[in-house]
């Protein structure tokens, strides 16, 4: 009799089918992937960035190719609440795949404004807290560097968002992530994700100056991955575990092989982004990968794999 394969999990309290997200700012509003794969066959779908007003986001050119990946400053560009609300919504509603609408703003009030008007959608699951965007001005990384500032506004989106999952998304430009990722924790955060992209900078040699309008922009893609792999492991190792709060890992994933590094490094779950660019059916590989990898390895449950670094 052949053995079955569980990859499902259990993702603070929601079941996902798998362990596979789409990364936020890389897949729209789940519409956009339509084209090249079923949406459903994944575990979970994070929304790009959702803030109170529409944003149009940076200058262009935004957007540049580098060695081992990519440099991003789109700016949070947005329809706003409003249009999302009436335009999105309903393809989000026949989804099922868990959705999580990753939530952005200036202040705290218009987090805690978004999240309060989303928390009543059965549509949605749960809330990625944007507090570590390198791109914007005002608001993103700057939320996300202050442990009092972390807890502030982790507090006051929780008390928002009342049952719905609130996941607490992590900038790796920190002096210790783990004092962030605890702080998050500490006032609420049911889920974390790690890591959000690294300031960067690319320069034309030819004009001297920097390629992207922003001067600099996030740096995602295989070149941060080793780097993500072992933030995840610290703030598994120092922060998760023992208080049992699951991490999505992300950064540079492109392979199960990538994924499954992670998830032995403490992650329950992992997000793919910059891939998408290249590959954007490669998610629903990543999860057929990974039943395979577990069934060579015989692996019942993908849960035997969380955290399981020797």
């Amino acid at each position: 009799m052949e053995k079955t394969v569980d990859i499902s999990v259990d993702f603070a309290g929601i079941r996902l089918a798998n362990p596979v997200f789409t990364a936020s700012g890389t897949c729209g509003y789940a519409d956009e992937l339509a084209d090249f794969m079923d949406v459903n066959c994944l575990g979970g779908f994070i929304t790009k960035s959702i803030t109170l007003k529409p944003r149009e986001g940076n200058a262009t050119p935004r957007i540049v190719e580098t060695d081992s990946g990519m440099l991003n400053a789109i700016g949070l560009a947005n329809i706003g609440l409003d249009k999302f609300i009436e335009e999105k919504l309903p393809i989000l509603e026949k989804m099922t795949a868990a959705v999580f609408v990753n939530v952005a703003g200036q202040t705290i009030d218009e987090y805690v404004a978004v999240a309060q008007r989303l928390s009543s959608e059965k549509a949605i699951a749960g809330f990625e807290l944007n507090i570590s965007c390198p791109n914007v001005k005002k608001g993103g990384i700057s939320f996300g560097t202050e442990p009092e500032q972390v807890k502030e506004i982790t507090s006051a989106v929780k008390e928002a968002v009342g049952q719905k999952v609130l996941m607490v998304k992590l900038s790796p430009t920190v002096t210790d992530i783990s004092v962030i990722a605890r702080a998050a924790v500490e006032a609420g955060a049911d889920a974390l994700s790690l890591v959000n992209t690294f300031t960067a900078m690319v320069v034309d040699i030819e004009t001297r100056k920097p390629v992207l309008a922003n001067r600099t922009g996030g740096l995602s893609g295989p070149a941060i991955k080793p780097i993500a792999v072992h933030l995840v492991n610290k703030v598994y190792n120092e922060v998760a575990k023992s208080r049992g709060i699951p991490v999505l890992g992300v950064g540079g994933i492109r392979t199960a092989s990538d994924a499954i590094e992670f998830i032995i490094a403490g992650a329950s779950a992992v997000g793919i982004g910059t891939a998408n660019f290249i590959e954007p059916g490669c998610t629903a590989k990543i999860v057929e990968d990974i039943k395979k990898y577990c069934d060579r390895k015989e692996i019942a449950n993908i849960k035997e794999l969380t955290g399981s670094l020797l």
